[in-house]
């Protein structure tokens, strides 16, 4: 029998507004999840500095319910401002499918 596992698919534009309610919803999962991953869908929001916001907020707070959110669907532009931000090794591990942490982060090492 397969473990089916929570996902939170978010859908943009995400607005700060809109992060207590996404924050609820979160929560509401993670106690589902159990301690264990939780998935988020961000294939349909756009990649900007509001939602790695958002996405740091919520790793930290599954964290707080002992699980650990993994990404699903994020494209390139995600991904790398994922690592502009410095936050690739909270996101993106070395294993994740589509991650490609070591060039990312060599691309934006030396930048200001």
């Amino acid at each position: 029998m397969a473990v089916t596992r929570p996902v939170l698919a978010i859908r943009g534009p995400l607005l700060r507004e809109d992060l207590p309610g996404l924050y609820r919803r979160a929560c509401l999962l993670f106690r589902a999840a159990g301690g264990g991953q939780l998935r988020v869908d961000v294939a349909r929001v756009a990649s900007n500095a509001v939602a790695v916001d958002a996405l740091a907020r919520l790793q930290l707070a599954s964290r707080r319910h002992g699980c650990r959110i993994v990404l699903e669907g994020a494209d390139q532009d995600m991904r790398d401002l994922i690592a502009l931000m410095g936050l690739e090794e909270v996101f993106l591990s070395p294993g994740a499918a589509g991650a490609r942490t070591g060039e990312t982060a060599a691309r934006y090492r030396g930048r200001t």
